[in-house]
């Protein structure tokens, strides 16, 4: 990688060589992530069916996968969250390379995978600095869903711990009331 012009450049190589594999720049560093398995997955639609049932987009939210949040963390810093809820307007704020501003995002969520570390402490640190009012973590390894709220000074307070028959309340900012089951978070759809 050396021989490229820029840390942006080589994460877009290793993009373009890498297919289905998830690329950011967190910190200065580029992360790679492995492809999805399916429980993963199913857990993705099951948001997005739970957000469809109530009426999210009415509320004036949109709920997507896989989409670029810039992060103020570096000069090519970015995020792929696996599930977030942003501003129906979200468009209107694109940075550059398919990412958006951190002002528009609500929630932020995210399933672990073989480097959960990115995701119980990289991505803490950087959401928490970029100011994302809501993080959730189905923690898959530890068995254990976290939801981080209300960053201060670019740190969330300790996370509100969720474990197995219990069930995760959206917090009043991301604008719906839903609460999430802990199980599918964890495990994918039923």
């Amino acid at each position: 990688m050396l021989h490229e012009s820029s840390l942006s450049d080589a994460a877009d190589r290793l993009w373009e060589e890498l297919p289905g594999h998830r690329v950011e720049i967190l910190n200065g560093s580029i992360v790679v992530t492995p492809p999805p398995d399916g429980p993963h997955q199913e857990t993705l639609t099951w948001l997005i069916e739970e957000f469809l049932k109530i009426k999210a987009r009415q509320a004036g939210l949109r709920y997507v996968q896989n989409i670029g949040l810039w992060l103020p963390t570096g000069p090519d810093d970015y995020a792929v969250p696996d599930f977030s809820v942003v501003d129906a307007h979200y468009k209107d704020a694109l940075v550059e390379k398919n990412c958006y501003a951190p002002h528009v995002f609500r929630l932020v969520l995210e399933v672990t995978s073989s480097n959960w570390t990115n995701d119980t402490a990289t991505k803490v640190d950087v959401y928490a600095r970029a100011d994302i009012p809501v993080y959730i973590v189905a923690d898959r390894k530890h068995d254990e869903v976290l939801l981080y709220r209300n960053p201060v000074d670019g740190k969330y307070p300790d996370p509100v711990r969720r474990k197995r028959g219990e069930s995760v309340p959206l917090p009043e900012s991301v604008g719906v009331a839903l609460e999430l089951s802990v199980d599918t978070l964890l495990d994918g759809d039923d």
